[in-house]
């Protein structure tokens, strides 16, 4: 038994999978590129990844709700610019996309919008 986890209940559908940053409010594209194609990601345990520019982290996340919108909350532990980082952020699931806060402790914060990354089906033969 791992302490500080609960069993997860039925994850939504809707959250898991990746997600690719859109946009942010306090870096342009070529920042958020910088590394690799900015992205986050949500696993049907509760916890996920994520990399912009030279910020990544591990996920823990919680689903809940934010006006009545469907929503994840997650605290992260990674690094920022290969320095240790910790932080948190919400996202709101809003028609097809995220949007939402990304928190770095103790340092930048940004608004955040994501899209659903597409999958590519394999065809059959």
């Amino acid at each position: 038994m791992t302490i500080g986890h609960q069993a997860k209940s039925k994850v939504k559908p809707n959250i898991v999978g990746r997600w690719l940053i859109e946009s942010m409010t306090e870096w342009d594209r070529d920042y958020i590129d910088e590394d690799v194609r900015g992205y986050f990601e949500f696993d049907k345990r509760g916890a996920g990844d994520f990399q912009f520019a030279y910020v990544q982290g591990q996920i823990d996340y919680r689903l809940g709700q934010r006006d009545g919108k469907p929503a994840v909350e997650f605290s992260w532990d990674g690094s920022a610019d290969m320095e240790q980082a910790q932080g948190r952020g919400w996202l709101v699931l809003d028609g097809d996309g995220l949007k939402g806060m990304f928190y770095i402790h103790l340092g930048d914060e940004s608004g955040i919008v994501l899209k659903r990354a597409k999958t590519s089906k394999k065809r059959k033969k």
